[in-house]
Parts: C-alpha cells; sequence; structure tokens
C-alpha cells in the first residue's frame, strides 16, 4: 500500500508543479493580454506594477504549489523507503493539499467577484474602473485551450490522488 500512496503522491506532486511551469511559459503573454485590454478600458497599464499584479510565477504563484509538491514528494519517498513517518506525513499532507485543492478550486470558480473585492479593497481608484471580468478573460485567453484542459486534469489527480494516497495510508 505504501506504493500506491507514493505513486498517487508522485502524480499530486507534478500537478503542482505544473502551475508555477505553465505560469512561467505563458505568464508574459497574458500580462500582455492584459495590458492591452486595460489600454482598451482607457486604464494605465502601470497601474498593474504599482498595485503588484502579476501573472507570472513568482511570488505565492510559484512558492504555494512547489511547497505542496514537495510535502507530496518528501510523503511519497518516504513511503516508498518503507518509513512509518511517510504513512503519517501522507495523513497529514494529503488531507492538507485535499482541502487546499477545494479552496483553490473556489477561488478559480469565483475569480472574478474574488479579483472585484481585492481591486476595491486596495483602495486605488484606477482598479475600480476595471472591468473585471473583460480583464481576467484577456488574461485567460492569452493561455492555450489545453491549459483549461489541464486545469481540470490537475484538480481530477490532486483530489483522486489525495484521497487514494490517504486510503492507502488508512489500509496500510
Amino acid at each position: 500500500m505504501n506504493t500506491l500512496a507514493a505513486a498517487a503522491q508522485i502524480l499530486v506532486a507534478a500537478a503542482f508543479a505544473s502551475i508555477p511551469l505553465l505560469r512561467h511559459r505563458f505568464g508574459a503573454v497574458a500580462k500582455a493580454a492584459a495590458v492591452t485590454e486595460l489600454q482598451r478600458q482607457g486604464i494605465r497599464p502601470a497601474v498593474l506594477e504599482e498595485n503588484r499584479l502579476r501573472f507570472d510565477a513568482g511570488g505565492h504563484e510559484w512558492w504555494a504549489p512547489g511547497s505542496f509538491a514537495a510535502a507530496s514528494l518528501t510523503a511519497a519517498a518516504l513511503n516508498l523507503a518503507g518509513n512509518p513517518l511517510g504513512t503519517t506525513l501522507t495523513w497529514a499532507f494529503s488531507t492538507l493539499t485535499f482541502l487546499a485543492n477545494i479552496l483553490i478550486l473556489q477561488s478559480q470558480l469565483g475569480a472574478v467577484k474574488s479579483v472585484q473585492v481585492a481591486f476595491h479593497r486596495k483602495g486605488d481608484p484606477e482598479l475600480a474602473l476595471v472591468d473585471v471580468p473583460a480583464f481576467l478573460k484577456a488574461a485567460e485567453d492569452a493561455f492555450p485551450a489545453w491549459t483549461r484542459i489541464l486545469q481540470n486534469v490537475r484538480h481530477t489527480v490532486v483530489f483522486a490522488g489525495s484521497a487514494l494516497a490517504l486510503t492507502a495510508a488508512a489500509i496500510a
């Protein structure tokens, strides 16, 4: 069962690693599309930099998924080595990963509303004028269509992989 848990954890790690890799590869293109949309709306593109809004894999867009990937790989390595700590870490990390992915999915489904709230919270009058749905659509459309499919696959892998690792840990 440790091998099954480890295999699931390796898949979960790969799913999380795909996030910053895609943002690194296509983030500049997404930012350019967002800038073009802001210009179309009559908003200064500099407002992005002034408010530290990013589309690349910097900041939490790298360290958060990277941390989940590292935690999954650590538990997988311990499980493959037959170390009992692997089971303990599987319980902790797989549960946390499952719950965090619920929050990630919720955030993605409510992106327009949460960005509108964040823009208003910043107190920048220029950000308050941004047509957020058009802004986000421009950035999202800059990513290849297959990345949206990959996003759904990633969620499936994380949910199923976490559940499978927890099940394997329970049986072990």
